[in-house]
């Protein structure tokens, strides 16, 4: 049945987005996208949903969809699934543009192993059975967050006026009280990776082989941590934690139940309004360095790297061939590239890769011809892919996949899942990796998935406890 009208409920003006969340955290499928980095020109919206009226699970092509009238498991495109269960509910609601633009739709996460679905790939890494390729939900009410404007809303989708009157009350009662919770670690967590540093350097140097050969121009090669966590531990404290350690333009939160995924990503894979897209593939990293003048030299060691250029513009012509797909001739364009732009541990090169969505296509059809995003693969695509399949010990789930919103509206924002962390039966894990290319040094590629993990692990560090603080 799809929902006729959207109703909106102002909230105070100052409502905390973690508070909010804090009291909503713990339900299954509660979703929270966090532009906790305020300061980043991007970082304009954040948006809470719960208590979806469906949810969308995909494994190995399987498909199961539940909802309250009905649970059925079959196999298919996870995409076209989602679309049509979308279409189904309601998708081409009209928008409304004086409010935030996720205003009800899909949510979740689109995992990278979804590639499958797409292209054929070897079968050669160890995949994990329990997490799934995707976990979608469709929602039909959004706490909305325009940070530039300082307003909220509750956005509901409901047929009548009392029925969205209902589901207000019924919001107002979960966060009446908003605890904020502290991250408390008593003991170092202990890291195991999946390789040692010689090994990730042996890889990067196989990586370079196929480049000589004539395979690839770069590939994205990573390597996996992992720790076991104690029985008490929090992963929503530790997001508070995180956030504030490497706040992001495109960090989350998402409570799947027995998996919990948190990710302080400052990448977006692509956004799409008034069927204008754009994509900001990341290509180009430094440390973030103490003294002004060393973070300085940091920033121009890495303009200055024509190593690093290169793999940045190997990248967008990728995605300008992917969009190329389904957007309209010669609105392709890139106003910027390899811009540099600096995080909270991390600086940079960022370009921007624009065009017009063809009035045949929708949300899904531009995920789907991009995905998974070209700046975690390398290029060409399929051969990269298949690289990692052989050097990876380990399928990447979630990570380097793409989490996000698809609005009933046609709207959608999604980032690439990198600095992200899953987790599972009190294990918590995350990978880290880079762009190979010809002229990669083996040992500094591997210095730089250890400067991108730096903030993660740092995040874990053992604190001194902390009042829970009371919103």
């Amino acid at each position: 049945m799809a929902y006729k009208t959207l109703h909106s409920f102002p909230l105070p003006d100052e409502a905390d987005p973690l508070a909010v969340f804090s009291a909503l955290h713990d339900q299954p499928y509660s979703l929270f996208f966090d532009s906790a980095d305020r300061d980043h020109k991007l970082a304009r919206y954040s948006f809470i949903t719960f208590q979806p009226i469906e949810t969308i699970e995909a494994k190995n092509g399987k498909i199961l969809v539940t909802n309250p009238e009905q649970r059925l498991s079959f196999y298919g495109n996870p995409f076209e699934v989602v679309r049509e269960r979308l279409e189904g509910w309601g998708l081409n609601q009209q928008h409304q543009p004086d409010l935030p633009p996720f205003q009800g739709g899909a949510a979740g996460y689109f995992g990278y192993d979804l590639a499958r679905s797409i292209e054929k790939l070897p079968t050669l890494a160890a995949e994990n059975p329990d997490i799934p390729d995707m976990a979608i939900g469709i929602y039909d009410q959004v706490v909305a967050f325009d940070h530039e404007k300082q307003k909220t809303w509750l956005l509901v989708l409901a047929n009548t006026e009392e029925q969205a009157q209902v589901k207000h009350a019924h919001f107002l009662r979960l966060t009446k009280d908003k605890n904020i919770p502290a991250h408390i670690v008593e003991n170092p967590v202990i890291w195991d990776c999946n390789g040692t540093p010689s090994d990730y350097e042996s890889k990067v140097g196989k990586v370079i082989d196929y480049i000589y050969t004539g395979d690839i121009f770069q590939a994205n090669i990573s390597q996996k941590f992992e720790a076991t966590l104690p029985r008490t531990f929090d992963p929503f404290a530790h997001y508070c934690t995180l956030r504030d350690v490497n706040a992001a333009p495109f960090a989350a939160y998402m409570n799947f139940g027995s998996l919990k995924l948190s990710s302080a990503s400052p990448e977006r894979f692509l956004l799409l309004k008034d069927r204008q897209v754009e994509t900001r593939p990341i290509k180009g990293t430094r440390p973030r360095l103490n003294s002004e003048q060393e973070d300085a030299a940091m920033q121009q060691e890495l303009l200055d790297s024509e190593k690093d250029q290169a793999e940045n513009t190997m990248i967008v012509d990728l995605l300008r061939n992917d969009l190329s797909k389904v957007c309209e001739d010669h609105s392709i364009q890139v106003p910027e590239l390899c811009a540099l732009e600096s995080f909270a541990s991390v600086h940079h090169l960022v370009s921007t890769v624009t065009g017009t969505l063809r009035a045949d296509h929708t949300p899904l059809d531009l995920l789907h011809a991009c995905f998974p995003g070209g700046s975690i693969t390398g290029a060409p695509k399929i051969r990269a892919m298949e690289i990692i399949e052989e050097l990876e010990p380990q399928r990447r789930g979630p990570y380097c996949g793409s989490m996000g919103y698809i609005s009933f509206s046609g709207a959608m924002d999604t980032n690439i899942m990198i600095r992200t962390l899953a987790f599972e039966n009190k294990t918590v894990s995350f990978q880290v990796g880079g762009g190979i290319v010809v002229d990669s040094d083996p040992d500094a590629e591997h210095q730089e998935t250890l400067d991108k993990a730096e903030a993660l692990f740092r995040s874990f560090a053992p604190a001194v406890e902390k009042k829970r603080q009371t919103v």
